[in-house]
């Protein structure tokens, strides 16, 4: 059974706060991240690789030159509001806050970056390198919305029209996402030139693949199997040092005959290394096996399916 507030120790109160701070501070880096590389490399090269970001890159082209403030920050900021107000609409709690906040701090980093650069006078693209830009659109955008699906969240933008055309058809959201950044994509053959339409659909696969490959590392945990004669000078640390837990079981040496105790724990990366380092000074005659995991469901990690 889940614990209230009044329940937690000062102890589980305070690593509490801090996981809540340390998650909003990888929030607004993902968000960051997408913000300088669409600013900076997808807009300047008209890379649309679909969402929110396609379509303002697309309309600025035809709407700022005629109208000076409707730059390509605030076409955006305008259709995320409007995506996130039918969202409610038509999703209720299927448009989480949490999308609804990163959605509206992306665009208004994006108009930040944007006055910045008007005081500043750099130019952009920032290199003559199409391909070079390219690469750092993909990376910076791919891993920036990696980070904000493993927060569970997203930046909201045509995730909200997938998660609609869900809703009411028969077709999975990675299809119907797909579908309609698809269409974004394919549209920068007419607009724009041959050149960049080619880009724009090399750039919509490479980011699905991007992410879901850093979405897989960042889900990485260590599945650890400590087979020792002396669980008790491992235990506490396991405990009182790491603050988790273990299962344990008595077992048999094949070769020896003597009884072992197994203990088993699931730790992130950088809690592994340590474990190992502390069962190596206390009991150096233990088995160690780590074992890496793509992704672990319970209390302590992800808690839903």
């Amino acid at each position: 059974m889940k614990k209230t507030k009044e329940q937690l120790t000062p102890q589980e109160k305070r690593k509490k706060i801090k996981s809540t701070i340390l998650h909003w501070i990888i929030l607004n880096f993902g968000v960051l991240m997408i913000a300088f590389g669409v600013f900076f490399f997808k807009g300047p090269n008209n890379f649309a690789t679909g969402g929110v970001s396609g379509i303002a890159i697309i309309l600025s082209n035809y709407i700022t030159p005629h109208i000076a403030f409707m730059t390509q920050s605030v076409i955006m900021m305008i259709l995320n509001a409007l995506l996130i107000l039918i969202g409610f609409i038509f999703l209720g709690k299927g448009c989480t806050f949490k999308t609804a906040y990163c959605s509206l701090m992306y665009t208004f980093e994006m108009w930040i970056i944007e006055q910045i650069m008007r005081v500043t006078g750099v130019t952009l693209p920032l290199t003559d390198e199409k391909f070079l830009e390219f690469l750092y659109a993909m990376l910076l955008t791919g891993i920036g919305a990696a980070i904000l699906f493993n927060c569970n969240a997203s930046s909201g933008g045509t995730d909200i029209v997938a998660l609609i055309v869900k809703k009411y058809t028969k077709m999975d959201i990675g299809k119907a996402l797909f579908a309609t950044d698809l269409i974004i994509a394919s549209s920068t053959f007419f607009i724009f030139d041959l050149r960049t339409g080619l880009y724009s659909i090399l750039g919509l696969f490479f980011k699905a693949f991007l992410i879901d490959s850093v979405i897989e590392s960042i889900g990485k945990s260590k599945y650890v199997t400590i087979i020792t004669s002396n669980p008790e000078l491992i235990a506490p640390y396991i405990i009182d040092g790491m603050h988790r837990s273990y299962t344990s079981f008595t077992a048999q040496g094949g070769y020896t005959g003597e009884d072992k105790t197994i203990m088993l724990i699931v730790c992130n990366r950088a809690e592994a290394l340590r474990l190992k380092i502390k069962i190596h000074s206390v009991d150096p005659a233990a088995f160690v096996i780590l074992t890496d995991t793509n992704e672990i469901l319970g209390k302590g990690f992800r808690n839903t399916l």
